[in-house]
């Protein structure tokens, strides 16, 4: 199995199968409005600008898991993310992404990354190169314009 195997709904509710992004690097993030983390939106909107005419999809997947800190409706999300920090990055809606509960999306991610890199918190980030496979994981406290992030993301890019 790959990321291609899996389809989430957009944050629109309509279906955003993950298939269409063969061949791209996808940064994945599980992502809260109410986050001391909230703010690395900022930047994931800049490496969405920076690379996405290179292959770089990045997205969003907010998730009221951890402390309560997506209490928002789907508009509240969009609302707030456009507003504060200007996303335009697609964004999925609202789902789990531990425990019994999580999407079957991150049920892969947490076989294929192990205990230590399924999400423990918000904004855990996952570079997924363009055969749909894991390359590089980070956790909440790596920033997404960290150079570990930036050389994982650039060293998946076609060029």
């Amino acid at each position: 199995m790959n990321l291609y195997d899996f389809q989430i709904n957009k944050i629109d509710g309509t279906a955003l199968n993950l298939s269409d992004y063969r061949g791209k690097t996808v940064l994945l993030v599980n992502t809260a409005s109410k986050c001391g983390f909230t703010p690395q939106y900022k930047e994931l909107q800049e490496l969405w600008q920076k690379y996405k005419d290179q292959g770089l999809v990045v997205i969003g997947v907010p998730s009221n898991d951890f402390a309560h800190q997506e209490p928002g409706s789907a508009n509240d999300i969009v609302c707030f993310t456009r507003d504060h920090f200007d996303v335009s990055f697609p964004l999925t809606e609202k789902v789990s992404v531990t425990g019994k509960d999580a999407h079957p999306l991150y049920k892969w991610i947490a076989q294929k990354v192990g205990f230590m890199g399924k999400p423990h918190w918000n904004f855990y980030k996952y570079v997924i190169n363009g055969n749909g496979e894991i390359v590089e994981w980070f956790s909440s406290l790596t920033k997404p314009n960290s150079s570990r992030v930036i050389q994982a993301i650039q060293g998946t890019l076609s060029h």
